[in-house]
């Protein structure tokens, strides 16, 4: 990305504040119940490991599912999406939370929630960093929120561009050079 200039959107203080709200409400959302979080790899990997920090909970489980929608070196989704790892654990009477980096198009988390609902849970609910409403092509709401971005290509914080980038611990726009 040599062409590109990264500008800081999100600081990792902000980050770290907002991961303390929203662990805050699913902590009390999920009071007393069983809680199966799914993180959707890679790119959610550091923003779960931060939440699940903080969530309080007894009944908590961990999952991983690894999905692709980009091909290589891709800003944009491909609309196909594709299973590479499938979770481990039956979700069968589980509330299941879906952790994930970003919610675009809506294309993956609209798959996945049609998969996981074969399988029976107790309920399915989205857990976001980021979220994208201007390029929404299906009807999938997150129901947890970092925050709510303008249609910009972002990378860190576990958000790639081929994937680099994903260590930075901010969230910054790549923004073409003049």
């Amino acid at each position: 990305m040599a062409n590109y200039d990264f500008i800081k959107m999100i600081s990792e203080d902000e980050i770290a504040k907002r991961i303390d709200e929203l662990s805050d409400k699913i902590s009390n959302d999920y009071k007393g119940q069983n809680l199966h979080c799914v993180c959707v790899l890679k790119g959610a990997v550091i923003f779960m490991s931060q939440l699940l920090k903080k969530i309080k909970h007894d009944n908590l489980t961990i999952d991983y599912i690894s999905v692709s929608s980009y091909g290589e070196g891709g800003r944009e989704s491909s609309g196909v999406v594709k299973i590479l790892k499938d979770i481990d654990s039956s979700i069968e009477g589980k509330n299941v939370l879906i952790v994930e980096d970003i919610l675009d198009t809506g294309n993956t988390l609209d798959r996945l929630i049609a998969i996981f609902k074969t399988r029976n849970p107790n309920s399915i609910k989205i857990c976001t960093l980021l979220d994208k409403p201007s390029r929404r092509l299906k009807p999938v709401n997150p129901d947890y929120v970092g925050f709510t971005i303008d249609n910009v290509f972002v990378l860190g914080y576990g958000l790639d561009f081929d994937e680099y980038y994903r260590n930075l611990p901010y969230v910054a726009k790549a923004v073409e050079k003049e």
